[in-house]
């Protein structure tokens, strides 16, 4: 019998677990441990008294989740993604805005916002698999600040690790306590920055003995194939999706003081708009980019692409940059996958003070300026541009760091706080 009919022929939660005894993809000592939430021994076992440790073979994750087009939902994907490699049994509760058809067989539910009965049956989902895994984010489920996600974990009967991908410095008294309630249903909470889980420590009333900090992934350039080496005109990239507060602005407005220090420099900005700004404003700050670019007379050194691209293509873009700028408007960003993924492919990145950015690259992978100050970021884009040593040490520096960001290292250690989440001492029965 196959794993997949035999795993259907076993049925329940509890059988998964005695099954990943007998047939766990990992080492001899990890299959020697016992599993099996009511005291099953392993074959393994020494004895009646034998306490043992649990290890999950499924895990079920709450976040939106691609076609989706957003961070949490690519950060899911990708988690997911090398979980299974590493044989993990998976599914995912997709957060939708609105009822639509079911595109991926990972996908065992849908959270609908506004109703009581969805979030128990969102719960019921998840209490199929031995860990759930809750990307929070106060703007992806309904109610204030959120709220709604509080009905799914209240109900969970499985162990539940929320990722917390905002830590806010100063929330409203409601998201603080929105925050608050989420932890305290939580087994184990990660964040993914020293900052934000500096925030919780001073800022929240947070059980620090759950905090785990595991960073954001990235990917693994080498697994895609070599993307081309860079030619042609000194370029500066900025991706992501697009939306106001990403402060492109900025970089435009200071595109004419390079252009008369750097002979032939081009800025590049790919990404769609964000799907909620699309749906409230349409493409307005898109078009309002191109008329300022046009106002600075340099509608000729930006080339905007909206197209989508697929993990190859988007390589092949960061590795035709010289420099990635990540211009952020925000003081309170303890999270950026783009600042992730440009480290890791070994890019010099140029950003403003936002936490994750004065976190990720003050030991030399990139240069922080002053939020605001046009000319301190037009001069470290000029410096990265005409320093060959300087741009050198930034690559020499994000070799270093890259190991640990790369997903497969990454969702190692979600593995492992599965692995601590469900492990539990329990009483042998002969």
């Amino acid at each position: 019998m196959g794993r997949r009919s035999f795993r259907r022929h076993l049925g329940s939660r509890t059988h998964r677990l005695i099954y990943a005894a007998v047939d766990w993809r990992a080492s001899p000592s990890r299959r020697a441990s016992a599993v099996g939430r009511r005291g099953v021994r392993s074959p393994d076992a020494a004895a009646p008294s034998q306490k043992v440790v649990l290890v999950p073979s499924s895990i079920g994750f709450l976040s939106t989740y691609p076609p989706t087009p957003c961070g949490l939902a690519s950060f899911t994907a990708s988690l997911r993604a090398h979980l299974v490699a590493d044989g993990i049994l998976t599914g995912v509760v997709r957060v939708v805005d609105r009822p639509e058809p079911f595109v991926s067989p990972e996908v065992v539910h849908h959270l609908i916002p506004g109703s009581p009965a969805a979030q128990v049956r969102a719960a019921a989902a998840l209490d199929e698999f031995d860990v759930a895994v809750v990307q929070h984010e106060f703007g992806i489920y309904g109610g204030p600040d959120g709220e709604e996600v509080l009905g799914v974990l209240g109900r969970l009967t499985v162990p539940a690790i929320v990722v917390l991908h905002t830590v806010l410095s100063a929330p409203s008294p409601h998201q603080r306590e929105v925050l608050e309630h989420v932890t305290r249903h939580a087994k184990a909470v990660v964040t993914m920055t020293k900052t934000a889980r500096t925030r919780l420590m001073d800022s929240y009333d947070v059980d620090i003995a759950k905090v785990a900090e595991i960073p954001h992934g990235a990917i693994d350039s080498t697994t895609v194939g070599a993307p081309q080496q860079r030619r042609g005109s000194p370029t500066i990239l900025t991706w992501g999706l697009l939306g106001p507060g990403k402060g492109i602005e900025s970089v435009i407005d200071v595109l004419p003081q390079l252009r008369r220090r750097v002979p032939g420099v081009r800025y590049r900005v790919v990404g769609q708009t964000h799907p909620r700004v699309l749906e409230r404003d349409g493409d307005a700050y898109r078009f309002a980019l191109h008329t300022r670019a046009a106002a600075r007379r340099v509608a000729d050194m930006v080339t905007f692409d909206a197209s989508y691209l697929d993990v190859a293509s988007l390589l092949r873009v960061v590795a035709q940059a010289d420099v990635v700028v990540l211009p952020y408007e925000s003081h309170e960003q303890v999270t950026s996958g783009v600042l992730i993924e440009a480290v890791a492919a070994g890019k010099p990145v140029v950003a403003t003070a936002f936490p994750h950015a004065v976190e990720l690259l003050g030991a030399g992978a990139g240069l922080v300026v002053p939020h605001g100050d046009r000319d301190a970021l037009a001069d470290a884009l000029c410096r990265v541009l005409v320093e060959p040593a300087l741009a050198a040490s930034m690559v020499d520096r994000s070799s270093q760091v890259a190991p640990q960001l790369q997903w497969s290292t990454v969702a190692a250690r979600y593995r492992e706080l599965a692995d601590t989440v469900v492990a539990a001492p329990s009483v042998l029965v002969a």
